[in-house]
């Protein structure tokens, strides 16, 4: 079964992250920031992935340390629920329509981290989530899983929906990618 469970714990946060690759999209999440849980329960039940996230940050600072902690430590459990990658499809993407926007991802789960996020967004804050926050989260996500992750908007006025679908399509590219398909990694050179 491909699960992890990481701990973190800093002078800003304290995060506790449980993943299920093979689940059903079971999720309960508790950050503080309302926008963010709703956002990160879409991606666990858009991917299937079974997800527990836990955490304690400085919200009297602001959102940005809970934020961009809590995309470090999914990284890192994804990372280390996926292992060497044997057998997986490696590669998704999707696009995602929410009523007026469209947002698209496509990802490679390489071992070779990189964002490309072309999203530009109006407002500041969407409840208690400052929006410039989604790009540091998909970030560190990145990062830390070790996923080369792209993500654009492709239109939309409305930012709560233009955020959700951009976390739904990583989501349902996330679904396909790690996806089993065979047993042997799949790249040329053997190993990711």
């Amino acid at each position: 079964m491909r699960t992890a469970e990481i701990k973190r714990t800093t002078k800003e946060t304290d995060i506790e992250v449980c993943v299920n690759l093979d689940g059903d999209g079971r999720v309960s999440v508790d950050t503080g920031i309302g926008f963010f849980d709703h956002m990160l329960n879409s991606f666990g039940v858009h991917s299937g992935i079974d997800l527990n996230v836990v955490c304690r940050g400085d919200l009297n600072v602001d959102g940005h340390h809970s934020v961009e902690d809590v995309g470090i430590v999914l990284g890192q459990a994804f990372a280390k629920a996926l292992g060497d990658k044997s057998g997986i499809a490696r590669f998704g993407s999707a696009f995602v329509p929410m009523d007026e926007a469209l947002c698209f991802c496509a990802l490679d789960i390489s071992g070779r981290p990189f964002l490309a996020f072309d999203g530009e967004l109006d407002d500041e804050k969407i409840g208690e989530f400052d929006t410039c926050l989604t790009e540091e989260f998909f970030r560190a996500f990145a990062f830390n899983s070790g996923i080369t992750l792209h993500i654009r908007k492709e239109y939309g006025k409305n930012d709560h929906h233009i955020v959700e679908a951009m976390f739904k399509a990583v989501a349902h590219a996330i679904k396909q990618a790690v996806t089993v398909t065979g047993s042997d990694i799949l790249s040329t050179k053997g190993v990711l």
